[in-house]
């Protein structure tokens, strides 16, 4: 709209047509026309957008929650139970609170197939969470500049039924959790 707008401006006013520029002054209404569309504009947009991220940050009641650890350049992951994985493991149709935070530098954690995205800030815990809706194994990236090993901050996402889920909870809970940390 507004390039169709710019051509039209550029077709009408052009120096053939208008060889003398008019000059419009004193107008009140044009003023306060385009003074209040664009606050009006800015306020629609800023509802909808808080609208969203109110919606992103209240976490239901029945979520499971998980505490991201961003460091200097990995992701670590830790469960209720105080298990620790170096992969997300959620399961499907049961929403996932994330707690993040950082150990070091800022760090951003990035779910493209979500179009999540949340800061991950020494000292500070952001939250909000997710439901996924099919299994499978998605990327997990950092989206802030981190220093020399940024480009290597990978890990997953790995999404599955949730009888799955829970014998893959249970089993590395007695296990004492991934690789033997908990």
């Amino acid at each position: 709209g507004i390039i169709a707008v710019m051509f039209y401006f550029i077709y009408k006013y052009h120096h053939k047509r208008n060889p003398k520029a008019s000059m419009i002054e004193g107008s009140l209404k044009l003023e306060i026309i385009w003074t209040i569309a664009p606050i009006i504009l800015v306020m629609i947009m800023f509802y909808v957008s808080y609208k969203g991220f109110e919606e992103m940050r209240s976490i239901p009641d029945n979520a499971i929650p998980v505490k991201v650890l961003g460091r200097m350049w990995n992701w670590s992951f830790e469960y209720e139970n105080g298990m620790k994985t170096d992969t997300l493991f959620v399961p499907i149709g049961k929403p996932v609170a994330v707690y993040i935070t950082s150990l070091d530098v800022n760090h951003s954690f990035y779910i493209p197939a979500f179009r999540l995205k949340a800061d991950a800030i020494n000292g500070r815990v952001n939250t909000f969470w997710f439901e996924v809706n099919e299994s499978g194994r998605y990327d997990v990236a950092c989206a802030e500049y981190c220093g020399l090993d940024h480009a290597y901050m990978y890990t997953k996402v790995i999404a599955m039924d949730e009888s799955d889920y829970n014998k893959w909870y249970e089993l590395k809970s007695k296990a004492g959790g991934v690789d033997g940390k908990k």
